[in-house]
This record gives C-alpha cells, structure tokens and sequence, in this order.
C-alpha cells in the first residue's frame, strides 16, 4: 500500500506528484554522484495545494512529504517513491521524521514566533532526510509579518528545500506568495470514493460509511468521525433539530447558546487531555524538582506554553463551529432541493420528514436566505467576532427567514 493509495478522488493530482517525487529522486541521486541533473524536471521548491474542506489537502501534502522522504530500495530500481513502509515513509506520514516540520496555526493565525524557527531551518540542508520539506498547513492564516518571512523563504530556497503550503483556495494565499509555487487544486471526492475508503482502510461496515459519507457530502475527515464515534453522531443530531426550534426570540437565542456551549464543550475535551500531557512533558524538560516547582528563569516557557494552549483552544472551538455550519449549510441545501424537485441526492435523508415541513413552510428564496445566513455567520467569525454574537445573529435570521 503506497502514500497516494488514500488520496481519494484525487488522482490527476497524484498522478503529477507521482511524477514530481519521481523527478525529485533523480535529482538527490544525481547530485549525490556528482553527475548533471535531468532536464526539464516536474519538480520545484515550491507547492500550494488547494481544495474544499475534506478533499484531503493537508493529507496530499503529507503523502508527497513522504515521497520526497523516501529510501525504499525499489525506488532506486525505477519504482515510483512513496512506498508507505520504509523509514522515510513511515516517519513523514506519522510527523517524527527530523526533516518534515508543519507549521499550523495555534489560534486565529499563524504568528510570526511560531514561523521563525522553521524559516530558518529551511535555509540548512536535510539532517538525514533527502529533502528539508516545510509544510505549511492553513496558509491562509499566516500573518504580516509570518507571510512576509514565508515569502523571503520561498523567494531563495535552499538548494534540497521544499514548501508544501496547504490553503482552501488560491485567492486566501498572498499573491506574492502564490506567484511563486506551483499550484494544484484538489476536488470534493465523491461520495462513492469516501465510502470504499472508510470500508476499506478504517474497517467501517458499508451501510454506516455509506450514510457517513452522504451526511458529509464527502468530507473524509468528518466522514471517518461520524462513523466511528456515537458523540460526533449525536452532536450533529442537536445541530439538524435546530432549524426546527427557532420559532422566535427567545427559541432561537437559547438555540444559539447551546451551539456555542457545545462547541466550547467540545474544545475544552480536545484540549485537557493534550494540554496535560504538553504540560508535563515541558516540565520534564525543564528539569523541574519533585512537586512540580519549575528552575529559576524557566517561568517564561512555561507562560508561552500557556498562552498558545489558550489560543489553541479558541481554534478547536472554532472548528467545531465550522462543522456545525457546514451541516447546517447542507440541511438548508436539501430542503432547498426539496422545494425546487431537484434530482441532486439528499444528504441527510434520515431527515426527511423535516426537511420536507421546512420545504412546505417555506419558499425558496427564504431557504436561500438562510443559507446566506449561514455563510455570514462563518464570515463573522472569521473576522473574530465573538462566537455567541455571531451565531445569534444566524439563528435570528434563520427564524426571520
């Protein structure tokens, strides 16, 4: 089983890596016995991939970090890279490997602090590794300052360096940035090729991954959730019974304030576990004596640990807003489809007799409405309005609407 195996739907896209790792290969082969590089090479220092949420962007990135990584013995024979079993492989695809770092925003955005260390490794030659591979997850929130040290990066690479930067499109990466990457967009699998994934990689029974990858409309990732774990089935439950509770004021701010409630909920389990361990771990590292009491100078690290577990924390309640937008949107586009007798699959047909009571109690333009609303919220909170106003704000609409 190679690392392009699990790029579902995606196969014009692995076939160009396929061939970009093959040239990569020949190039740190060729270097290494001092003889002339190919010509016209499909390789080059820099990539942006693009793509909807869940077409599986960041795993692209990762599978062609793990090509590039590569020292399987076929692939010195002519074998394509990416063999998925090696070292190299092995250690690109699970994150340890001393030659991948992954920048991803903590918080709201990627930070300058957060990025220098990394820009600066790219400039050094791989440790042990065949390539310095940069991957840059969430491009979209670097900053200023972090995107102008990306771009300085990117500008004059290392001769074995590669940026791999990971976007939802092309217009969210700076056009400084963009201009000098190759880029390749990624497509919303279809849900066929979802289920066969789940089925065949997770072990999932075929009915519960057919009805997984429907209710996402082919997000692997939320797919692979909802299948496998009962609380992710019931929260996306409470989130479809909401267009049904917001009758008036007063319905539709208590529905919001569950929303947010449990998303914060949600972040807050995520985090605990991963801020205990993160914690103890620095502690350790630090030297801390018996009963937990840190060496002198070391309270600093310990409040930057802090600070980016809270920031951390803020984006994984984010996510979890996103996912319950994203429902929310697909709820709204089957009733929409109801309304107009489109022929396009129903997403959430365990929701029938609501979809069709909101269809007949509505018209189109009001469901478009509040699809807008939807959208709105999201873009609200993009711009770091505050959760609760945010989504009250949707739901009001919603019951305007």
């Amino acid at each position: 089983m190679t690392v392009w195996d699990d790029l579902v739907g995606q196969e014009r896209v692995s076939e160009q890596l396929t061939a970009a790792a093959r040239d990569a290969d020949a190039l740190v082969t060729a270097a290494a016995a001092d003889t002339p590089p190919p010509e016209a090479s499909k390789m080059t220092h820099a990539w942006l991939f693009t793509g909807p949420p869940g077409a599986g962007v960041s795993q692209t990135a990762r599978a062609f970090a793990a090509a590039l990584q590569c020292v399987s013995p076929d692939r010195a024979l002519g074998g394509v890279p990416g063999c998925g079993f090696c070292d190299g492989c092995h250690t690109a695809l699970v994150g340890t490997h001393a030659d991948v770092s992954t920048v991803a925003a903590v918080g709201a955005e990627i930070r300058f602090p957060d990025m220098k260390e990394t820009v600066r490794k790219s400039f050094t030659s791989p440790a042990n590794g065949r390539w310095q591979v940069i991957l840059v997850e969430e491009a979209e929130r670097l900053n200023e300052k972090s995107g102008n040290a990306v771009l300085k990066a990117v500008e004059e690479p290392a001769p074995r360096t590669v940026w791999i930067l990971c976007a939802p499109s092309i217009e969210d990466v700076l056009p400084t940035i963009r201009s000098r990457c190759r880029h390749l967009n990624l497509r919303t699998p279809p849900v066929e090729a979802v289920v066969d994934l789940l089925v065949r990689r997770d072990g999932i029974e075929p009915d519960v991954a057919a009805a997984a990858a429907r209710a996402t409309q082919g997000h692997i990732d939320h797919a692979r959730r909802l299948a496998t774990d009962p609380a992710a089935r019931e929260r996306r439950a409470a989130v479809l019974k909401l267009p049904l509770r917001v009758d008036d004021i007063g319905s539709a701010l208590k529905a919001a304030q569950e929303l947010v409630d449990a998303a914060a909920a949600d972040a807050k389990e995520v985090a605990e576990e991963m801020d205990n361990k993160e914690t103890e771990e620095l502690k350790a590292a630090l030297g801390a004596a018996p009963g937990g009491r840190l060496p002198r100078g070391t309270a600093g690290v310990m409040k930057d640990l802090e600070e980016n577990q809270k920031r951390r924390k803020t984006r994984t309640q984010r996510n979890s807003l996103d996912l319950a937008l994203g429902d929310l949107t697909t709820f709204y586009r089957d009733v929409l489809a109801v309304q107009l007798g489109s022929r396009v699959a129903i997403a959430n047909a365990d929701s029938m007799e609501a979809l069709e009571h909101l269809a007949n109690a509505g018209t189109p333009e009001a469901t478009l409405r509040r699809i807008e609303a939807v959208a709105d919220c999201g873009k609200a909170l993009d711009r770091n309005v505050p959760p609760l106003l945010a989504v009250e704000a949707m739901t009001m609409a919603l019951r305007a609407g």
